[in-house]
């Protein structure tokens, strides 16, 4: 297994592995879990997308999730907007990152967009590689996370998470889920912050995700300041680089093979 080490970032101790070269000898891909993710759940994705870009790898486990430090709940309702524009950078510059490809999976997704709309993601941010990511509430996604809840209260979803989160279980759990069945949440919107992301930025996703619609990528294809290129994959729900592994790996490796060449741009 890698070694997980920890970092002081924004007060608290999170969790991180670090695949291949260091951050000053080549850009950094720079990993963004899901709502119920952590670093470990990526499996051995990182490394390998590492390796076939040349890039080095940061995978970490934001508050509240597997061996970072635990969050007071209820989560608020910005709390992805939380980490876009406070807690990740304060995570980029305590890891030394200066060139970063974004890697966010759903939540992760929506993260990084909220982050590289911000001027102080510039020119550190190069691209962002999107899985399922979400730019505003589906009543699709409710009615999912809907079904995550009873899953963890009545069947073994909560024993599953717990391999990963240990302790922060029900941390994890209930700040994302609790969040999300929020009737506030029904307004939660980032398409205003869309214009200003300028950076190249790949969108993966699959026709089956039961956790959001192709209208999350015809959004981000409409409003981005930037290049959007999309890939929707056919038999792949919500995790493509698990559903869809090697489609996914190649098409991330050569988007960020495009950036590094100056193809996209």
């Amino acid at each position: 297994m890698d070694e997980v080490k920890h970092l002081a970032a924004g007060g608290r101790r999170i969790e991180f592995t670090w695949h291949g070269p260091g951050p000053d000898a080549v850009p950094t891909l720079v990993f963004l879990h899901d709502g119920i993710g952590c670093a470990a759940t990526w499996r051995d994705f990182p490394a390998a997308l590492a390796g076939d870009t040349g890039c080095g790898a940061l995978v970490y486990s934001r508050a509240g999730y597997g061996g970072s430090d635990p969050v007071a709940l209820p989560r608020p309702l910005t709390y992805m907007h939380d980490e876009g524009f406070l807690a990740l950078p304060e995570l980029l510059d305590a890891a030394g990152i200066r060139q970063a490809f974004l890697v966010g999976h759903s939540d992760g997704g929506s993260i990084a967009l909220l982050h590289a709309s911000t001027p102080r993601s510039l020119p550190r941010v190069r691209g962002l590689l999107l899985e399922a990511p979400h730019v505003f509430c589906e009543e699709i996604t409710v009615r999912s996370i809907e079904k995550a809840r009873d899953e963890y209260l009545r069947a073994d979803l909560r024993t599953k998470l717990g391999r990963y989160h240990g302790g922060n279980v029900d941390c994890a759990f209930w700040g994302w889920n609790r969040a999300w069945l929020d009737p506030g949440f029904l307004a939660w919107n980032i398409e205003d912050r869309l214009p200003a992301v300028t950076v190249p930025v790949l969108v993966v996703q699959g026709i089956d995700d039961p956790y959001g619609s192709l209208r999350q990528v015809e959004a981000i294809e409409r409003q981005c300041g930037g290049p959007v290129r999309r890939c929707v994959l056919e038999r792949c729900g919500h995790s493509p680089h698990r559903d869809r592994r090697e489609r996914t790996l190649s098409t991330m490796a050569a988007f960020v093979r495009g950036i590094a060449d100056g193809k996209i741009r």
